[in-house]
């Protein structure tokens, strides 16, 4: 049972990022808040399969996702910051497409925002500087965890987006917390996609040299040039990971596996 209450007086609102945390929360909440508002923040980059996924959660809920567009492309937001690329250290696509976007969308209301983080976890969403937002988390309320995540995802018949496959987060298809496993998957998958990406790079150059680059020290054509290395790496670390934990779900190894590398975690408000 959903046990804790809700201000009826605030605006109920369940973020979506087209992950499998925020959709199976979606889920889990589905005719236990009247008026609850599903909303995505759209930034024009996303995955095919990420929309794809919207689609079909959509369905299962009955109910239209607010899909929230950001008013500047990332082309017109690229030129505004002198062609340099967003990064862990500069991190602005996420508050220029996503959070702009959100708190525009809320304005001054008084808010209760639903947020998938699991009981098994010690972090936080998003939380804004405005003092109206009210997080709530009902998965660390209600005691579940990644496999109860898994179980609401299986029986309401949405499963994981596809995207997963191969790459362990949401977000933008060129999104610089991408580890190379995933460009070369976005590669093989997308290769159009990652030409696009790679084409911030180029654009950049100043004689041989790039001068800002998805992967720091990197450039997307050395990930193409060594992607037959990068995919025995990891399978070698996939192979050991699952001798270790057998019994567990290959999706969550993949992740384990490929967030074990030395690498900044992603923002939250696009990954959950």
């Amino acid at each position: 049972m959903f046990k804790f209450k809700y201000d009826e007086k605030r605006r109920q609102i369940c973020p979506l990022s087209g992950g499998k945390d925020s959709t199976a929360l979606a889920i889990f909440l589905k005719d236990k808040i009247p008026n609850l508002e599903y909303v995505f923040c759209d930034t024009g980059s996303e995955l095919p399969e990420t929309y794809e996924y919207l689609d079909k959660l959509e369905a299962f809920l009955c109910k239209k996702i607010v899909r929230l567009n950001s008013e500047k492309n990332f082309d017109y937001l690229l030129k505004k910051h002198s062609d340099y690329l967003p990064s862990p250290r500069a991190r602005w696509c996420t508050i220029e497409m996503k959070i702009k976007s959100f708190e525009k969308y809320i304005g001054e209301d008084l808010i209760e925002s639903y947020i998938g983080i699991r009981a098994d976890e010690n972090r936080q969403g998003y939380i804004s500087k405005k003092d109206t937002i009210f997080p709530r988390y009902p998965f660390k309320e209600e005691g579940i965890d990644i496999n109860g995540v898994n179980k609401i995802l299986k029986d309401s018949g949405i499963g994981l987006p596809k995207y997963y496959e191969w790459r362990v987060r949401s977000g933008c298809y060129f999104c610089f917390f991408q580890r190379k496993i995933e460009w070369v998957g976005l590669l093989e998958k997308h290769p159009e996609l990652f030409e696009k990406a790679k084409k911030y790079e180029t654009q950049n150059y100043k004689g041989d040299h790039v001068c800002f680059t998805w992967i720091e020290g990197q450039s997307l054509k050395d990930i193409e040039k060594n992607k037959e290395q990068i995919k025995k790496d990891y399978q070698k670390r996939m192979e050991k990971a699952l001798k270790k934990q057998k019994g567990k779900n290959i999706t969550d190894v993949f992740k384990e596996t490929v967030n074990d590398d030395d690498q900044e975690d992603a923002c939250l408000i696009c990954d959950l």
